[in-house]
């Protein structure tokens, strides 16, 4: 697929580097010629140096002819004007923007239509992160969180603590520790950093990461087997008061108590004055005196979300130091990540490029892609195809589970059949129309289970 990329920032590097890896024709427009420079030291791809949304510039880029434009500058104003351009001029088939200004997603459908502004999507990184961040919260023992099917299921990832129910049990006992009704599907373990493809002779161990399928309504339970009791959510302290804090508090602030935490005096009045259940502080996250003189240890879930990724670190280390129960950081560099989780006391690393990439991949997949997670910092992905076709047409409609051959590494774990949740087994069915849950831990063997929902009209 031939992709045009306006913006080299983090969002857009890290796009193209992904999208690169998976053999499409890139090329990055930026105005910036060092940042073009780095990116394409790093990735084998084009460059196109210039304003992101001038005709010259993206007929230089390729837009005549592109697949696909996705607008992720800085400026909203920029990636609309660029989408409604490649529009116009070149007719291009897909056009995504970056959109951060809650003022113009308000009127999206109207804005966005093809006789207008002519966007076929819209992503607000600052709202995909805010809705993980909600998530987490709503399940305070889950590592990840992703839904499928409108919400009908989900992937849970959540780490095992010694005393879990299942901790040092084969997983072909988990039915047995389950509610009757209840049931789920583990999709993968990672140990150590090391992926395990779930057997029903594997033992679970405590530190384990446990990534388990289920419906929606049935999650609390599962995680139940698996971790201690988590207390419900009741605080949360938030750590910045820019979009993402903004949107974040107002989603919370009619279910739990919210304090946030701002260091802009101009800014902190203005969100005093916006949340009406929020209490606003002006002050440092990382001032130990403020903490403690407003309770940290009382904090169920603490969130650095400011734009410094080293502040955000230092003052989630602080609050769980001081006692928060969980902290949670956003980290602008993937490089970050692993580290900060692997040697830090903070729980979860959040990134807000992993998040983005995950909302444009079921875009540029083949076969009918509905969804596609990025899992484990992008290592393994959980993608939701439609099964279409027959028996005669197509390489999983008609067929149980162990008769479909799955790459090495890629399970399926659940179907959603209508409004029916269904877990797999061995000799489930899959009819056409099915949504299919796949779990992928090697992300090279994406192509090859993108082909099997590829309907073929001369495959018997």
């Amino acid at each position: 697929m031939k992709i045009v990329i306006l913006g080299a920032g983090q969002v857009g590097s890290t796009l193209a580097e992904n999208l690169a890896r998976e053999s499409n024709d890139i090329t990055v427009v930026d105005r910036d010629a060092s940042m073009l420079a780095a990116l394409q030291e790093r990735v084998d791809l084009r460059t196109v140096q210039g304003h992101a949304s001038h005709p010259d510039v993206l007929r230089r880029a390729g837009g005549d002819d592109a697949d696909m434009l996705i607008a992720v500058t800085d400026a909203d104003e920029t990636n609309l004007l660029a989408c409604k351009i490649a529009h116009t001029l070149f007719r291009t088939p897909t056009k995504i923007a970056r959109v951060r200004s809650a003022d113009y997603l308000r009127d999206s459908g109207t804005l966005f239509a093809q006789d207008a502004l002519a966007v076929d999507m819209c992503i607000s990184p600052e709202q995909l992160v805010t809705d993980y961040i909600r998530r987490l919260i709503e399940y305070p023992g889950a590592l990840q969180v992703v839904d499928f099917a409108d919400g009908r299921l989900r992937l849970v990832g959540v780490r095992a603590y010694y005393g879990g129910p299942l901790v040092s049990r084969q997983l072909k006992e988990l039915p047995q520790h389950l509610p009757k009704g209840v049931e789920a599907r583990v999709a993968a373990i990672y140990r150590r950093g090391r992926a395990i493809l779930p057997e029903g002779d594997t033992i679970i161990e405590a530190e384990d990461e446990v990534f388990f399928l289920a419906a929606a309504e049935h999650i609390p339970k599962i995680i139940a087997e698996l971790r201690r009791h988590d207390k419900p959510v009741k605080r949360v302290m938030i750590a910045g008061g820019g979009n993402i804090g903004l949107r974040l508090a107002r989603a919370l602030q009619d279910h739990v108590q919210v304090k946030l935490i701002e260091k802009d005096k101009v800014r902190a009045n203005a969100l005093a004055a916006e949340l009406d259940h929020v209490v606003v502080l002006h002050g440092d996250a990382a001032n130990e005196s403020l903490l403690l003189e407003e309770n940290i240890d009382d904090v169920d879930v603490f969130c650095a979300i400011t734009n410094d990724d080293e502040a955000n670190v230092l003052a989630a280390m602080l609050a769980k130091r001081l006692g928060a129960g969980k902290a949670l950081s956003l980290i602008n560099r993937l490089a970050y990540v692993d580290l900060v989780e692997e040697n830090s006391a903070v729980d979860i690393a959040i990134s807000p490029q992993q998040s983005t990439i995950s909302a444009l991949l079921a875009h540029v997949r083949r076969g009918d892609v509905v969804k596609v997670y990025t899992l484990r910092r992008g290592a393994a992905e959980a993608i939701e195809a439609v099964a279409h076709g027959e028996r005669s047409s197509s390489k999983v409609v008609g067929r149980r589970i162990d008769e479909i051959k799955m790459p090495v590494g890629a399970t399926i774990g659940a179907i959603v059949r209508g409004e029916q949740v269904i877990i797999v087994h061995h000799d489930t069915v899959i009819e056409a129309e099915d949504h299919v849950i796949l779990f992928i831990v090697d992300k090279k063997k994406t192509r090859e289970v993108e082909k099997l929902f590829q309907v073929s009209f001369g495959f018997l």
